[in-house]
């Protein structure tokens, strides 16, 4: 499949409007910048020996597999264009995926929960929005269906190793994919000393779909990573915390201090906000605005 770039009168404005902005600001940029003709431009031979992702491009890639994992989220596997290379992603990087449902030019962000460096395939983890167009599309592909593919050209967070003794990161929902990624490529460099909590908020016990990657986690590597879980509406007998991330909940997660820990966010826009937002929970424990980054 051949590579498209930046046409060279975007290029400028690709630079500057895409420093800085959230995956979701990148998403609608694109969209509205390159315009429809790139996806019809996007069919050309498989591009092979290099990383597929390592440059900016659209690809269209074949779904090799779709596995339910709860009642509403699926893991589905795309085959990359030379089965012999890895994606070429680096932490903390994600993916647009282009559909068109109902004649339209659907753009979202997607991370990749696949170890990096496995070669010839992407694994996502898409949860289904019932009125959400992009996940009912990629929730209707069956294997051997074909879905757009482009790297985001600028990781929200750029990730390097031992630059934060501890990192806190506070995930909800499906906003765990990119912690995933993170935690696991931290925790298997073995000279990232980089130690981690993490607090995923939930709204059912069932949404825990990572729980057994992160107790391997937890297990392997229990003087670097925590992991605690907070539902909404635990079933009973339920071990996780019950409720929301509050000030109450972070009060008891070990190392969430300002000054010793970096905090990333990744969830829906209400939580963020309770989170993040003036007189937030994160700034009544005394966190600044440069203590706190979102996916």
């Amino acid at each position: 499949m051949s590579q498209q770039r930046f046409p060279p009168s975007l290029r400028p404005i690709a630079a500057s409007r895409l420093a800085g902005m959230s995956a979701f600001q990148i998403a609608a940029t694109a969209a509205v910048g390159l315009g429809v003709f790139v996806y019809y431009k996007a069919n050309g031979p498989p591009v092979t020996g290099r990383p597929v992702f390592s440059k900016f491009g659209f690809h269209k890639l074949k779904l090799q597999s779709a596995e339910l994992i709860n009642h509403n989220t699926k893991r589905l596997r795309f085959e990359l264009p030379d089965p012999t290379q890895p994606s070429g992603l680096t932490l903390c990087s994600a993916l647009l995926t282009f559909g068109f449902p109902s004649g339209g030019w659907k753009p979202r962000p997607y991370t990749p929960v696949n170890d990096l460096d496995e070669r010839g395939f992407i694994d996502l983890i898409v949860k289904h929005y019932p009125n959400g167009p992009q996940s009912t599309y990629i929730h209707s592909l069956k294997p051997g269906d074909r879905l757009l593919f482009a790297p985001i050209p600028k990781p929200t967070f750029p990730y390097k190793p031992n630059t934060h003794t501890h990192l806190t990161l506070i995930a909800g929902g499906a906003g765990i994919t990119p912690m995933y990624q993170l935690a696991r490529g931290i925790l298997k460099n073995p000279d990232d000393k980089t130690r981690i909590s993490l607090v995923w908020g939930v709204n059912e016990d069932q949404d825990i779909f990572l729980k057994d990657e992160f107790a391997a986690l937890q297990k392997q590597h229990p003087d670097q990573f925590k992991a605690t879980y907070v539902v909404a509406t635990p079933e009973k007998g339920s071990k996780h915390l019950k409720g929301f991330v509050t000030k109450e909940v972070l009060e008891k997660v070990e190392g969430v201090t300002p000054g010793e820990t970096k905090v990333l966010l990744c969830g829906p826009p209400p939580m963020e906000a309770s989170l993040k937002g003036k007189k937030g929970v994160l700034e009544q424990l005394g966190f600044g605005a440069k203590d706190v980054s979102s996916f």
